[in-house]
């Protein structure tokens, strides 16, 4: 995956990010479905995820190149960056798109929080290579 900022100060998490998992086993083979985590300012919930064992689905490496990293931001949206036009055009090729859909990629937080995201269980790459 493509790192904004490899070097966050994990040390320095202090933004309440909860994750809601529809298909929790698929995501971390565990039935954890809520997961309350912590961010740092300048990390994206996609890293957040990652780096706490949710294998948010990121076909294209996080740059906003594709949409399955889809999300749904249920609160806080004024603790992430806005969604910029790129984000916008991709984040519509996105099935089950709601009015709160984002790419998880795209969602960088800043502020105080809490935000809190749902990743929907259909929410998969099907095509995923199988590495040699």
């Amino acid at each position: 995956m493509h790192m904004r900022n490899p070097g966050h100060d994990i040390d320095s998490a202090s933004i309440p990010v909860e994750i809601h998992l529809e298909d929790p086993e698929g995501l971390t083979g565990s039935s954890q479905c809520e997961w309350k985590l912590m961010g740092v300012e300048g990390e994206s919930i996609l890293e957040v995820a990652l780096r706490n064992g949710i294998q948010i689905e990121h076909s294209c490496g996080g740059v906003c190149a594709c949409s399955t990293c889809h999300v749904y931001v249920e609160e806080g949206a004024d603790s992430i960056s806005e969604a910029d036009e790129d984000e916008e055009d991709r984040v519509e090729e996105a099935p089950g798109l709601q009015i709160n859909s984002r790419l998880s990629c795209q969602c960088i937080l800043h502020g105080k929080g809490p935000i809190k995201a749902t990743v929907p269980a259909w929410n998969r790459n099907a095509v995923k290579e199988v590495p040699h």
